[in-house]
């Protein structure tokens, strides 16, 4: 197990990849950069999700760079660890495959996202996403601090853009600040995605 603090790096793009990790609390996100040097989140993860899964695969190094968004705790499994209880642990197995299955999917949806959408509906469907709306058991409604910056880079567009997209969505009802608590999501931010 290792314990991270706030906007830590956990690994870095181009570190060796020799680990599955799971997070337990807390939250990672995932960024890449390109050889001129710009960055794009690819992914924000959180309780019961596993990263470093391309190991798996054969990936040798890290092709996204993963740092905490708050404190983390994550679970550390070798890969030959992993592969081995994947082997004999049919539960954990099932469980693993349904997980990255589910995240190919949600990587899909995220490209068709970002090429046919507005820059609200993106930020609309980021933000039930984060609370995890869709998802088993109950939503989070409460977003820990994430900056409007992030979700810049997250949805492809500026922060003067989510900015303007908060602020209506607060005036309508969709989200509430909450000083002690982070961002607050009402499910009517729903009728933003569904809109045509």
């Amino acid at each position: 197990m290792a314990k991270f603090g706030g906007r830590e790096t956990v690994f870095g793009q181009g570190d060796p990849a020799t680990n599955v990790m799971y997070i337990q609390e807390g939250g990672v996100k995932l960024t890449v950069v390109n050889e001129s040097g710009k960055e794009a989140v690819v992914a924000i993860l959180g309780p019961g999700d596993f990263l470093g899964e391309g190991c798996l695969a054969g990936q040798s190094i890290c092709m996204a760079t993963a740092t905490t968004i708050a404190s983390t705790t994550v679970l550390v499994i070798e890969k030959d660890k992993m592969i081995q209880v994947l082997h004999y642990e049919s539960e954990l197995s099932d469980r693993f495959i349904a997980y990255v299955l589910a995240r190919n999917l949600r990587v899909e949806e995220d490209l068709i996202d970002q090429l046919f959408n507005s820059s609200e509906k993106r930020l609309a469907r980021t933000l039930l996403l984060l609370a995890r709306y869709g998802a088993r058991g109950q939503p989070e409604r409460v977003l820990p601090e994430i900056s409007q910056e992030m979700l810049a880079e997250m949805i492809g567009t500026t922060r003067s853009r989510v900015n303007f997209f908060m602020n209506k969505f607060r005036k309508l009802g969709f989200i509430q600040y909450s000083n002690k608590r982070g961002i607050q999501i009402d499910q009517t931010l729903l009728s933003v995605v569904l809109h045509d």
